[in-house]
């Protein structure tokens, strides 16, 4: 079984009852909300996968709540109704990306075995972190003294 989240270059495949996550590199990986949604939706179905335990329920329950409220976020930020605004929910998606990938690093901890799937969303959650940030840069840069609607 292969699934294929567009625009997100991330691809979770099943081969042999374990979780194969693929990032591909496509040139239309620029719709960011569609991006962030698709990603929420690889890490809900990766999450799926892993063995619950006592180190694992907490862990994987934090890493679902991140890394589906970065796409959300994002969306708030896109209806955000001031620069301010803007500015101040890019800045908790970017958290949120950050802190995504401090929980995948705590579940790599706990479980060795699922480095290999864990790297790549890890590299999935780490791009918009950057992206965000340039955005914060950028609108911090445009901003007039007097202005911030």
């Amino acid at each position: 079984m292969k699934l294929e989240f567009s625009n997100n270059g991330v691809a979770l495949e099943y081969a042999g009852g374990r979780p194969k996550i693929h990032v591909v590199a496509e040139s239309s990986r620029f719709d960011l909300e569609e991006r962030t949604a698709s990603f929420g939706e690889a890490v809900i179905s990766f999450a799926q996968t892993i063995r619950e335990t006592a180190v694992t329920r907490p862990l994987v329950n934090q890493l679902v709540r991140f890394a589906t409220s970065v796409g959300a976020n994002y969306c708030e930020a896109n209806d955000a109704e001031s620069k301010t605004d803007f500015r101040h929910k890019i800045a908790i998606c970017r958290k949120e990306s950050r802190e995504t990938g401090h929980w995948l690093r705590m579940l790599t901890a706990a479980l060795p075995e699922s480095a290999p799937e864990t790297r790549k969303l890890w590299q999935e959650a780490k791009e918009p972190n950057l992206i965000f940030g340039a955005v914060m840069r950028t609108v911090s840069s445009r901003k007039a003294p007097s202005e911030d609607t």
